[in-house]
């Protein structure tokens, strides 16, 4: 079948540029059953009946030659007309063992991602596979200005390795180069170097959240507003955000709205404060560095008594869907394994906020997978048994049977909707209520977790 002829560079570009427009099917030459299950097939009909060389996993690119590793892979068209980027880019598979003695020019990493040919194609849902197209290619490299934060990226997942906590590595723990679990399942385990505890089999790999980026400024040409940091040696992109902000310190929210122009009355005062401080016109969580590195910030208010009064919400869950979710494929489980928090700290004096200091935060995994996974279980097992409802109180509202703070130190479960009439279907009718539908609810990081997060304190 394949030949393994080598390529140059050049050709390996126009090769690429050749299938534009082109199905799997019509680029199947070999007639090769394309199987509805197996998305890594994609690869291998470009490899094999476009390239013309036998697929492999050799540690090389798979164009020696021309330097170039070939990598295709999925976009899509979301509801409100965005792209975004179906997946990670795996980029090749860790080896505790061996990649610890490293540097990132040295690595295999390194090797097969300094140069990609990258071949896109979109994903729809309704197609069968050989009817998706190919629809766009780029040969890639990485730009100057994220090269420094791949490589701090790198460092640190090595850092864990050398450390024994290959274990507890979450992709949340770095921006743009992640470490990716890659396995069958759960039980897809290996040795590591310097702990007798067995880690997940991982890969590199670049975020979904970076390749989307990547997506939406090349296929849809797209350009996000930039923080543009220049990371001196040694300093990394968080620590370099703090110095840009240090100057703030103690600074009362009102004399920098002065400072800034800025309206005292609107709801987002804090979300403007913060990116005038940091340069930008835009939403810093639209800025090209915090989309590619999903980084989510979250304005912190400290009351002069030093508590929090809120706290944290995220996004609300569908009933039908999380009682059909995997625990490890589970949205809160993504939510939490994939994102860096950027806390913003207002603090209260006199009875005014000042600007303190940020604290970036990713959820430990030792945290995830024991607390966390139970309250999920917990609100899983609410909603499938139909007893969403505990008690009727006189005045009509409801007490439930989600884990509540009492329950649980570090999260909880209640409503985050509007009113009532903001409901989701359920997936069992409530036994006590006899309702199909019930109003919206979403899970909680406690306030009292989260002021233990920006104090230092807790960190399994």
């Amino acid at each position: 079948m394949g030949t393994n002829k080598t390529y140059t560079k050049e050709e390996v570009t126009e090769i690429a540029k050749s299938v534009l427009g082109k199905t799997f099917g019509e680029i199947n030459s070999y007639q090769t059953k394309i199987d509805e299950y197996n998305k890594g097939q994609f690869g291998h009909i470009l490899e094999e009946d476009v390239y013309m060389y036998n697929a492999n996993s050799k540690q090389a690119p798979d164009f020696e030659e021309a330097g170039i590793e070939l990598k295709v892979t999925p976009y899509k068209i979301n509801k409100n007309g965005t792209l975004s980027a179906k997946e990670r880019l795996v980029i090749t598979m860790i080896n505790y063992l061996k990649d610890y003695k490293y540097d990132f020019y040295k690595s295999h990493v390194y090797e097969k991602s300094k140069c990609m040919q990258i071949i896109w194609y979109l994903y729809e849902a309704n197609k069968k596979h050989c009817d998706l197209k190919i629809t766009d290619e780029l040969l890639f490299t990485y730009p100057e200005e994220d090269l420094p934060i791949i490589i701090e990226d790198y460092e640190k997942i090595i850092q864990k390795i050398k450390e024994g906590k290959a274990h507890e590595i979450s992709e949340a723990d770095t921006l743009y180069l992640g470490a990716c679990c890659k396995g069958a399942n759960s039980k897809s385990l290996r040795t590591q170097p310097f702990s007798d505890e067995m880690a997940m089999q991982r890969a590199f790999c670049l975020k979904t959240s970076y390749m989307t980026q990547l997506v939406r400024e090349h296929i849809g040409k797209e350009k996000a507003e930039k923080i543009c940091l220049t990371l001196p040696k040694k300093v990394t992109f968080e620590e370099e955000l703090e110095n840009r902000l240090s100057k703030y310190k103690g600074v009362k929210v009102s004399e920098l709205c002065k400072m800034f122009n800025i309206s005292t009355n609107p709801k987002n005062i804090n979300e403007l404060v913060l990116s005038r401080m940091l340069g930008i016109k835009g939403k810093v969580a639209e800025t090209d560095e915090f989309l590619k590195a999903n980084i989510v910030p979250k304005t912190i208010r400290v009351n002069e008594k030093g508590k929090i009064v809120e706290s944290m919400s995220f996004p609300t869950f569908e009933f039908e869907k999380i009682v059909k979710e995997k625990w490890i494929e589970s949205d809160l489980y993504n939510l939490f394994y994939t994102t860096k928090f950027m806390f913003v700290v207002f603090v209260e004096k006199n009875g005014e906020y000042y600007f303190d200091r940020i604290k970036f935060w990713n959820m430990p995994m030792s945290i995830l997978e024991i607390e966390i996974k139970e309250v999920w279980e917990q609100t899983r097992e609410v909603i499938k048994s139909g007893n969403i409802v505990k008690e009727i109180m006189p005045n009509g509202n409801r007490k439930t049977n989600f884990p509540g703070m009492s329950n649980n130190k570090y999260c909880h479960v209640r409503p985050h909707a509007q009113d009532r009439n903001d409901t989701y279907p359920l997936s069992v009718k409530d036994k006590v209520t006899g309702l199909k539908e019930y109003a919206k609810h979403c899970f909680w990081l406690n306030n009292s977790y989260v002021l233990d997060i920006i104090n230092g304190k807790n960190m399994k």
